[in-house]
Protein backbone atom coordinates (compact mmCIF):
# COMPACT_ATOMS: atom_id res chain seq x y z
CA UNK A 1 0.00 0.00 0.00
CA UNK A 2 1.39 3.45 -0.55
CA UNK A 3 0.63 5.97 1.73
CA UNK A 4 1.75 10.11 2.12
CA UNK A 5 1.26 11.98 4.62
CA UNK A 6 0.17 16.17 4.86
CA UNK A 7 0.02 17.78 8.37
CA UNK A 8 -3.42 19.61 9.00
CA UNK A 9 -4.16 22.09 11.91
CA UNK A 10 -5.06 20.77 15.46
CA UNK A 11 -2.55 18.01 15.23
CA UNK A 12 -4.63 16.03 12.50
CA UNK A 13 -2.41 14.40 9.79
CA UNK A 14 -4.06 13.63 6.42
CA UNK A 15 -3.17 9.71 4.85
CA UNK A 16 -3.94 9.55 0.66
CA UNK A 17 -3.71 6.01 0.42
CA UNK A 18 -3.71 3.62 -2.51
CA UNK A 19 -4.13 -0.22 -2.11
CA UNK A 20 -3.04 -2.41 -4.93
CA UNK A 21 -5.36 -4.70 -6.00
CA UNK A 22 -4.19 -8.01 -4.32
CA UNK A 23 -4.56 -5.88 -1.37
CA UNK A 24 -8.68 -5.36 -2.21
CA UNK A 25 -8.78 -8.73 -2.60
CA UNK A 26 -7.31 -10.18 0.25
CA UNK A 27 -9.84 -7.47 2.46
CA UNK A 28 -12.39 -8.62 0.75
CA UNK A 29 -11.70 -12.29 1.73
CA UNK A 30 -11.00 -11.46 5.46
CA UNK A 31 -14.09 -9.20 5.03
CA UNK A 32 -16.67 -12.00 3.75
CA UNK A 33 -15.05 -14.92 5.85
CA UNK A 34 -15.87 -12.62 9.18
CA UNK A 35 -19.29 -12.13 7.69
CA UNK A 36 -20.18 -15.51 7.17
CA UNK A 37 -18.75 -16.39 10.76
CA UNK A 38 -21.23 -14.19 12.44
CA UNK A 39 -24.48 -15.27 10.04
CA UNK A 40 -23.30 -18.69 11.23
CA UNK A 41 -22.49 -20.18 7.51
CA UNK A 42 -21.40 -23.94 7.89
CA UNK A 43 -18.30 -24.92 5.65
CA UNK A 44 -18.29 -27.30 2.99
CA UNK A 45 -15.53 -28.65 2.03
CA UNK A 46 -14.57 -27.66 -2.05
CA UNK A 47 -16.74 -24.41 -1.53
CA UNK A 48 -15.76 -20.64 -1.52
CA UNK A 49 -17.45 -18.49 0.65
CA UNK A 50 -19.14 -16.80 -1.79
CA UNK A 51 -20.56 -19.94 -2.42
CA UNK A 52 -21.68 -21.22 0.49
CA UNK A 53 -23.51 -17.86 1.09
CA UNK A 54 -25.21 -17.46 -1.60
CA UNK A 55 -26.39 -21.05 -1.12
CA UNK A 56 -27.11 -20.96 2.56
CA UNK A 57 -28.38 -17.07 2.71
CA UNK A 58 -29.41 -16.40 -0.63
CA UNK A 59 -26.71 -13.89 -1.12
CA UNK A 60 -25.81 -13.38 -4.85
CA UNK A 61 -23.37 -10.51 -4.15
CA UNK A 62 -21.12 -11.03 -1.21
CA UNK A 63 -18.64 -8.32 -2.13
CA UNK A 64 -21.32 -5.75 -2.35
CA UNK A 65 -22.58 -6.44 1.30
CA UNK A 66 -19.16 -6.82 3.04
CA UNK A 67 -17.51 -3.78 0.85
CA UNK A 68 -17.71 -1.57 4.05
CA UNK A 69 -16.40 -4.10 6.41
CA UNK A 70 -13.38 -4.80 3.85
CA UNK A 71 -12.55 -0.54 3.34
CA UNK A 72 -12.15 -0.93 7.46
CA UNK A 73 -9.97 -3.93 7.02
CA UNK A 74 -7.65 -1.73 5.08
CA UNK A 75 -7.73 1.52 7.52
CA UNK A 76 -5.22 -0.07 9.70
CA UNK A 77 -2.92 -1.07 7.46
CA UNK A 78 -2.57 2.99 6.39
CA UNK A 79 -1.91 3.68 9.79
CA UNK A 80 0.86 1.16 10.37
CA UNK A 81 2.59 2.00 6.81
CA UNK A 82 3.19 5.30 8.50
CA UNK A 83 3.74 4.36 12.10
CA UNK A 84 1.16 7.23 13.74
CA UNK A 85 -1.44 6.12 16.58
CA UNK A 86 -5.04 7.55 15.98
CA UNK A 87 -7.09 9.06 19.22
CA UNK A 88 -10.00 7.54 17.72
CA UNK A 89 -10.35 5.03 14.13
CA UNK A 90 -10.47 6.99 11.18
CA UNK A 91 -13.25 6.91 8.43
CA UNK A 92 -12.34 6.34 4.79
CA UNK A 93 -13.53 8.46 2.24
CA UNK A 94 -13.29 6.96 -1.20
CA UNK A 95 -11.52 8.27 -4.01
CA UNK A 96 -12.63 6.08 -6.43
CA UNK A 97 -14.96 2.82 -6.52
CA UNK A 98 -14.55 -0.26 -4.79
CA UNK A 99 -14.09 -3.57 -6.52
CA UNK A 100 -12.38 -6.13 -6.53
CA UNK A 101 -9.37 -7.05 -8.40
CA UNK A 102 -8.58 -3.23 -9.01
CA UNK A 103 -6.53 -0.43 -6.82
CA UNK A 104 -8.86 1.12 -4.67
CA UNK A 105 -7.45 4.94 -3.50
CA UNK A 106 -8.97 6.41 -0.57
CA UNK A 107 -7.93 9.40 2.16
CA UNK A 108 -7.69 9.46 5.70
CA UNK A 109 -7.99 12.23 8.46
CA UNK A 110 -6.02 11.11 11.27
CA UNK A 111 -6.55 13.14 14.77
CA UNK A 112 -3.20 12.31 16.24
CA UNK A 113 -3.00 10.74 19.84
CA UNK A 114 -2.02 13.77 21.86
CA UNK A 115 0.46 13.93 24.70
CA UNK A 116 0.31 14.97 28.43
CA UNK A 117 2.91 15.88 31.39
CA UNK A 118 2.48 14.50 34.48
CA UNK A 119 2.44 17.20 37.69
CA UNK A 120 5.19 14.58 39.26
CA UNK A 121 7.09 11.78 38.42
CA UNK A 122 8.10 10.65 41.52
CA UNK A 123 6.52 6.76 43.26
CA UNK A 124 2.93 6.73 43.94
CA UNK A 125 1.98 5.84 47.55
CA UNK A 126 -0.35 3.29 47.75
CA UNK A 127 -2.00 0.87 50.51
CA UNK A 128 -2.96 -2.19 49.64
CA UNK A 129 -4.44 -5.70 51.53
CA UNK A 130 -1.98 -8.55 52.31
CA UNK A 131 -1.95 -11.16 50.24
CA UNK A 132 -4.21 -14.11 51.52
CA UNK A 133 -4.45 -16.95 49.67
CA UNK A 134 -8.03 -19.21 49.40
CA UNK A 135 -8.52 -22.15 49.70
CA UNK A 136 -11.85 -22.87 48.61
CA UNK A 137 -10.96 -23.60 44.96
CA UNK A 138 -8.21 -26.81 46.22
CA UNK A 139 -11.81 -28.12 47.45
CA UNK A 140 -13.45 -27.49 45.15
CA UNK A 141 -11.41 -29.40 42.79
CA UNK A 142 -11.30 -32.19 44.83
CA UNK A 143 -15.35 -32.35 44.42
CA UNK A 144 -14.66 -32.08 40.59
CA UNK A 145 -12.21 -34.70 40.77
CA UNK A 146 -14.49 -37.06 42.76
CA UNK A 147 -17.91 -36.21 40.89
CA UNK A 148 -16.24 -37.34 37.98
CA UNK A 149 -14.94 -40.47 38.93
CA UNK A 150 -18.26 -42.23 40.17
CA UNK A 151 -18.42 -45.78 39.52
CA UNK A 152 -21.66 -47.48 39.16
CA UNK A 153 -22.88 -50.82 41.38
CA UNK A 154 -25.62 -52.88 41.37
CA UNK A 155 -28.46 -52.20 43.70
CA UNK A 156 -32.08 -52.99 44.41
CA UNK A 157 -33.96 -54.62 41.65
CA UNK A 158 -36.89 -51.96 40.52
CA UNK A 159 -39.15 -51.06 37.15
CA UNK A 160 -36.93 -48.29 35.64
CA UNK A 161 -37.98 -44.65 36.57
CA UNK A 162 -36.81 -41.26 35.28
CA UNK A 163 -33.41 -40.87 35.78
CA UNK A 164 -32.30 -44.28 36.66
CA UNK A 165 -28.73 -45.56 35.68
CA UNK A 166 -28.91 -49.38 34.65
CA UNK A 167 -26.57 -51.95 32.99
CA UNK A 168 -27.88 -52.64 29.50
CA UNK A 169 -26.77 -55.16 26.60
CA UNK A 170 -28.25 -53.79 23.24
CA UNK A 171 -28.33 -54.07 19.53
CA UNK A 172 -29.57 -51.33 17.07
CA UNK A 173 -29.89 -51.47 13.67
CA UNK A 174 -30.43 -48.76 10.52
CA UNK A 175 -32.17 -50.54 7.57
CA UNK A 176 -31.57 -53.93 8.73
CA UNK A 177 -27.66 -52.92 9.16
CA UNK A 178 -26.68 -53.35 12.57
CA UNK A 179 -25.19 -49.78 14.01
CA UNK A 180 -21.82 -51.43 15.78
CA UNK A 181 -21.44 -47.81 17.30
CA UNK A 182 -24.83 -48.70 19.35
CA UNK A 183 -24.28 -52.61 20.30
CA UNK A 184 -22.94 -53.39 23.33
CA UNK A 185 -23.09 -56.58 26.13
CA UNK A 186 -22.89 -54.67 28.71
CA UNK A 187 -23.07 -50.86 29.16
CA UNK A 188 -24.20 -48.30 32.23
CA UNK A 189 -27.30 -46.16 30.89
CA UNK A 190 -28.57 -42.99 33.03
CA UNK A 191 -32.08 -42.18 31.58
CA UNK A 192 -32.98 -38.61 31.14
CA UNK A 193 -29.24 -37.69 30.38
CA UNK A 194 -29.65 -37.08 26.30
CA UNK A 195 -27.16 -39.56 26.02
CA UNK A 196 -29.90 -41.42 23.49
CA UNK A 197 -33.20 -39.99 22.23
CA UNK A 198 -36.04 -39.63 24.29
CA UNK A 199 -38.18 -41.85 22.21
CA UNK A 200 -35.49 -44.39 23.70
CA UNK A 201 -35.42 -43.75 27.12
CA UNK A 202 -39.42 -43.59 26.73
CA UNK A 203 -39.36 -47.31 25.97
CA UNK A 204 -36.65 -48.49 28.87
CA UNK A 205 -39.55 -46.74 31.51
CA UNK A 206 -40.91 -49.54 33.45
CA UNK A 207 -38.45 -52.28 32.40
CA UNK A 208 -37.28 -54.67 34.96
CA UNK A 209 -33.76 -56.50 35.71
CA UNK A 210 -33.87 -59.19 33.29
CA UNK A 211 -36.31 -58.63 30.38
CA UNK A 212 -35.78 -57.79 26.71
CA UNK A 213 -37.92 -55.54 24.75
CA UNK A 214 -37.80 -55.20 21.03
CA UNK A 215 -39.04 -51.02 19.77
CA UNK A 216 -38.13 -48.55 17.31
CA UNK A 217 -36.99 -44.85 17.93
CA UNK A 218 -36.52 -42.11 16.19
CA UNK A 219 -32.93 -41.23 16.09
CA UNK A 220 -30.73 -38.54 14.39
CA UNK A 221 -28.57 -40.24 11.29
CA UNK A 222 -28.78 -38.47 8.12
CA UNK A 223 -28.57 -34.69 6.44
CA UNK A 224 -31.09 -33.75 3.65
CA UNK A 225 -29.79 -30.16 2.02
CA UNK A 226 -28.05 -29.19 5.40
CA UNK A 227 -30.63 -29.90 7.69
CA UNK A 228 -30.49 -32.71 10.41
CA UNK A 229 -32.76 -35.83 9.29
CA UNK A 230 -34.25 -38.45 11.87
CA UNK A 231 -34.56 -41.76 10.68
CA UNK A 232 -36.52 -45.16 12.43
CA UNK A 233 -33.57 -47.31 14.70
CA UNK A 234 -35.12 -50.80 15.46
CA UNK A 235 -33.34 -52.27 18.28
CA UNK A 236 -33.51 -54.81 20.89
CA UNK A 237 -32.68 -54.25 25.14
CA UNK A 238 -32.03 -56.01 27.80
CA UNK A 239 -31.85 -54.52 31.41
CA UNK A 240 -29.40 -56.68 33.14
CA UNK A 241 -29.30 -54.88 36.35
CA UNK A 242 -30.40 -51.21 38.36
CA UNK A 243 -27.33 -49.82 39.86
CA UNK A 244 -26.75 -46.57 42.13
CA UNK A 245 -24.14 -43.93 41.65
CA UNK A 246 -20.96 -44.40 43.98
CA UNK A 247 -18.85 -41.52 44.76
CA UNK A 248 -15.17 -42.06 45.68
CA UNK A 249 -13.87 -41.13 48.75
CA UNK A 250 -10.54 -38.85 47.45
CA UNK A 251 -7.90 -40.84 49.91
CA UNK A 252 -4.56 -41.70 49.66
CA UNK A 253 -5.52 -45.26 47.96
CA UNK A 254 -7.82 -43.59 45.75
CA UNK A 255 -5.00 -41.01 44.63
CA UNK A 256 -2.54 -43.92 44.45
CA UNK A 257 -5.15 -46.33 42.71
CA UNK A 258 -6.30 -43.51 39.89
CA UNK A 259 -3.75 -40.84 39.88
CA UNK A 260 -0.07 -42.94 40.04
CA UNK A 261 1.82 -39.24 39.23
CA UNK A 262 0.86 -38.54 43.18
CA UNK A 263 2.12 -40.70 46.13
CA UNK A 264 -0.63 -39.02 48.22
CA UNK A 265 -3.53 -37.10 48.51
CA UNK A 266 -0.97 -34.58 50.33
CA UNK A 267 0.88 -34.72 47.36
CA UNK A 268 -1.73 -34.22 45.14
CA UNK A 269 -3.26 -31.01 47.38
CA UNK A 270 0.40 -29.63 47.14
CA UNK A 271 0.12 -29.16 43.89
CA UNK A 272 -3.21 -27.79 43.23
CA UNK A 273 -1.98 -25.30 46.66
CA UNK A 274 1.15 -24.21 44.11
CA UNK A 275 -1.40 -24.38 41.03
CA UNK A 276 -3.57 -22.17 42.46
CA UNK A 277 -1.42 -20.01 44.63
CA UNK A 278 0.14 -19.11 41.43
CA UNK A 279 -3.04 -17.72 40.10
CA UNK A 280 -3.99 -15.77 43.10
CA UNK A 281 -0.86 -14.31 43.06
CA UNK A 282 -1.11 -13.03 39.50
CA UNK A 283 -4.48 -11.46 40.37
CA UNK A 284 -3.19 -9.85 43.33
CA UNK A 285 -0.32 -8.51 41.35
CA UNK A 286 -2.30 -6.82 38.82
CA UNK A 287 -4.67 -5.46 41.66
CA UNK A 288 -2.10 -3.93 43.27
CA UNK A 289 -0.82 -2.82 39.60
CA UNK A 290 -4.25 -1.69 38.75
CA UNK A 291 -3.88 0.48 42.10
CA UNK A 292 -0.72 2.14 41.57
CA UNK A 293 -2.03 3.33 38.02
CA UNK A 294 -5.33 4.55 40.03
CA UNK A 295 -3.14 6.55 42.09
CA UNK A 296 -0.79 7.88 39.23
CA UNK A 297 -3.98 9.19 36.86
CA UNK A 298 -4.71 11.91 40.34
CA UNK A 299 -1.45 13.73 38.49
CA UNK A 300 -3.07 14.20 34.87
CA UNK A 301 -3.63 17.66 33.53
CA UNK A 302 -4.92 18.73 30.52
CA UNK A 303 -8.07 19.03 28.92
CA UNK A 304 -9.33 15.69 26.88
CA UNK A 305 -11.15 17.10 23.55
CA UNK A 306 -14.52 16.44 22.58
CA UNK A 307 -14.20 14.02 20.00
CA UNK A 308 -11.39 12.00 21.54
CA UNK A 309 -14.28 11.10 24.22
CA UNK A 310 -17.24 11.06 22.51
CA UNK A 311 -15.20 8.76 20.57
CA UNK A 312 -14.11 6.14 23.06
CA UNK A 313 -17.34 6.26 24.67
CA UNK A 314 -19.15 5.16 21.68
CA UNK A 315 -16.65 2.16 20.78
CA UNK A 316 -16.78 0.92 24.85
CA UNK A 317 -20.62 0.98 24.14
CA UNK A 318 -20.08 -0.90 20.86
CA UNK A 319 -17.78 -3.35 22.77
CA UNK A 320 -20.54 -3.74 25.23
CA UNK A 321 -23.58 -4.10 23.08
CA UNK A 322 -21.77 -7.20 21.11
CA UNK A 323 -20.86 -8.60 24.66
CA UNK A 324 -24.60 -8.51 25.66
CA UNK A 325 -25.48 -10.18 22.51
CA UNK A 326 -23.48 -13.07 22.50
CA UNK A 327 -25.08 -13.32 26.51
CA UNK A 328 -28.54 -13.11 25.15
CA UNK A 329 -29.49 -9.86 27.00
CA UNK A 330 -30.68 -6.43 25.49
CA UNK A 331 -29.57 -3.16 25.94
CA UNK A 332 -32.40 -2.04 27.32
CA UNK A 333 -32.48 -5.40 30.26
CA UNK A 334 -28.76 -4.12 30.52
CA UNK A 335 -29.09 -0.72 31.57
CA UNK A 336 -32.29 -0.66 33.13
CA UNK A 337 -30.23 -3.13 35.76
CA UNK A 338 -27.51 -1.03 36.07
CA UNK A 339 -30.51 1.49 37.48
CA UNK A 340 -31.65 3.04 34.24
CA UNK A 341 -30.33 5.53 32.46
CA UNK A 342 -29.58 8.38 33.92
CA UNK A 343 -27.57 6.29 36.58
CA UNK A 344 -25.62 3.99 33.68
CA UNK A 345 -25.02 7.12 31.41
CA UNK A 346 -23.09 8.55 34.08
CA UNK A 347 -21.19 5.63 35.00
CA UNK A 348 -20.13 5.39 31.48
CA UNK A 349 -19.12 9.07 31.12
CA UNK A 350 -17.10 7.71 34.28
CA UNK A 351 -15.40 4.75 32.86
CA UNK A 352 -15.11 6.84 29.77
CA UNK A 353 -12.63 8.74 31.56
CA UNK A 354 -11.06 6.44 33.72
CA UNK A 355 -9.80 4.56 30.74
CA UNK A 356 -9.02 7.69 29.12
CA UNK A 357 -6.70 9.25 31.54
CA UNK A 358 -4.86 5.97 32.68
CA UNK A 359 -4.44 5.46 28.49
CA UNK A 360 -2.67 9.11 28.71
CA UNK A 361 -0.33 8.73 31.76
CA UNK A 362 0.73 5.93 31.12
CA UNK A 363 1.95 7.25 27.66
CA UNK A 364 3.74 9.91 29.89
CA UNK A 365 5.15 7.61 32.21
CA UNK A 366 6.51 5.58 29.46
CA UNK A 367 8.17 8.92 27.59
CA UNK A 368 9.46 10.27 30.63
CA UNK A 369 11.19 7.36 31.34
CA UNK A 370 12.41 6.94 28.06
CA UNK A 371 11.41 3.28 27.80
CA UNK A 372 11.87 0.86 24.55
CA UNK A 373 9.85 -2.66 24.14
CA UNK A 374 11.41 -5.50 23.39
CA UNK A 375 10.30 -9.26 21.71
CA UNK A 376 9.30 -9.94 25.18
CA UNK A 377 7.35 -7.07 25.92
CA UNK A 378 5.44 -7.14 22.48
CA UNK A 379 4.45 -10.98 23.51
CA UNK A 380 3.69 -10.13 27.21
CA UNK A 381 0.87 -7.78 26.00
CA UNK A 382 -0.45 -10.11 23.46
CA UNK A 383 -0.75 -12.67 26.38
CA UNK A 384 -2.43 -9.92 28.23
CA UNK A 385 -5.01 -10.10 25.31
CA UNK A 386 -5.67 -13.77 25.65
CA UNK A 387 -4.00 -15.85 28.12
CA UNK A 388 -5.19 -19.15 26.08
CA UNK A 389 -3.51 -18.36 23.23
CA UNK A 390 -0.01 -18.42 21.17
CA UNK A 391 1.41 -14.75 22.21
CA UNK A 392 3.91 -15.13 19.27
CA UNK A 393 1.21 -16.66 17.09
CA UNK A 394 -1.41 -13.53 17.74
CA UNK A 395 1.81 -10.97 17.77
CA UNK A 396 2.13 -12.49 13.78
CA UNK A 397 -1.35 -12.04 13.28
CA UNK A 398 -1.61 -8.42 14.83
CA UNK A 399 1.03 -7.06 12.79
CA UNK A 400 0.14 -8.76 9.50
CA UNK A 401 -3.35 -7.57 9.39
CA UNK A 402 -1.94 -3.64 10.07
CA UNK A 403 -2.60 -3.63 13.51
CA UNK A 404 1.29 -3.50 14.58
CA UNK A 405 0.41 0.36 15.86
CA UNK A 406 -2.35 -0.85 18.59
CA UNK A 407 0.03 -3.53 20.01
CA UNK A 408 2.36 -1.46 20.86
CA UNK A 409 0.71 0.70 22.69
CA UNK A 410 -0.74 -1.72 24.34
CA UNK A 411 2.69 -3.07 25.22
CA UNK A 412 4.20 0.24 26.05
CA UNK A 413 1.17 0.98 28.55
CA UNK A 414 1.89 -2.71 30.30
CA UNK A 415 5.39 -1.95 30.66
CA UNK A 416 4.77 1.55 32.01
CA UNK A 417 1.91 0.11 34.34
CA UNK A 418 4.04 -2.55 35.69
CA UNK A 419 7.24 0.08 35.86
CA UNK A 420 4.76 2.40 38.25
CA UNK A 421 3.92 -0.23 40.46
CA UNK A 422 7.70 -1.89 41.24
CA UNK A 423 9.11 1.46 42.08
CA UNK A 424 5.57 2.22 44.11
CA UNK A 425 5.75 2.97 47.59
CA UNK A 426 3.04 0.45 48.80
CA UNK A 427 1.92 -0.05 52.37
CA UNK A 428 0.51 -3.53 53.37
CA UNK A 429 -2.87 -2.92 55.88
CA UNK A 430 -2.39 -5.38 58.86
CA UNK A 431 -5.28 -7.88 58.13
CA UNK A 432 -8.40 -7.87 60.57
CA UNK A 433 -7.94 -10.22 63.52
CA UNK A 434 -10.24 -12.61 63.78
CA UNK A 435 -12.71 -12.62 66.65
CA UNK A 436 -11.78 -15.01 69.40
CA UNK A 437 -14.58 -18.10 69.06
CA UNK A 438 -16.40 -16.37 72.89
CA UNK A 439 -17.35 -13.41 71.07
CA UNK A 440 -18.39 -14.70 67.75
CA UNK A 441 -20.64 -17.25 69.63
CA UNK A 442 -22.00 -14.13 71.56
CA UNK A 443 -22.79 -12.46 68.52
CA UNK A 444 -23.98 -14.91 66.92
CA UNK A 445 -26.67 -15.50 69.66
CA UNK A 446 -27.77 -12.11 69.89
CA UNK A 447 -28.38 -11.73 66.09
CA UNK A 448 -31.54 -13.53 66.41
CA UNK A 449 -33.19 -11.13 69.11
CA UNK A 450 -32.02 -8.11 67.14
CA UNK A 451 -34.06 -9.28 64.12
CA UNK A 452 -36.87 -9.87 66.33
CA UNK A 453 -36.66 -6.47 67.66
CA UNK A 454 -36.24 -5.17 64.29
CA UNK A 455 -39.38 -7.16 63.31
CA UNK A 456 -41.31 -6.10 66.27
CA UNK A 457 -40.70 -2.29 65.45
Amino acid sequence: MRVTEKKLADGVIKLDCEATAIEVNNALKEAGEAFALSMGVRPEPGKSIEQLCQEQLGIADLDKIVEMNAIEVLVPRALDRRNLVPAFPPKATPSVKFERGKKFSFALNVTVKPTYELTSYEPVEITVPPFVFDESPINQQLEEIAKNSVTYVATDAKPLTAGDACSIAMKCFDDGEEIKALTCEDRTYIMGRGYMPAGFDEELLGMEPGQTKEFTFEAPLGTESGEVVNKPISCTVTVKEVQKEVVPIIDDAWVKANMPMFASKEALVADMRRVFEAQQRESYEGYVQQMAVGALTHRFEGRIADEIYEATRDHLMNNLRMELQQAGMTWEQFVEGNGGEQQFGMMLMMQTREVLVQGFCLDAVYRHERMTLTDKDLEDACYGMNPQGNPKAMREDLEASGRGFALRETAERLKAARFVAANAKITVAEAPAAAPASETSAAEAEKPAEDARADEN
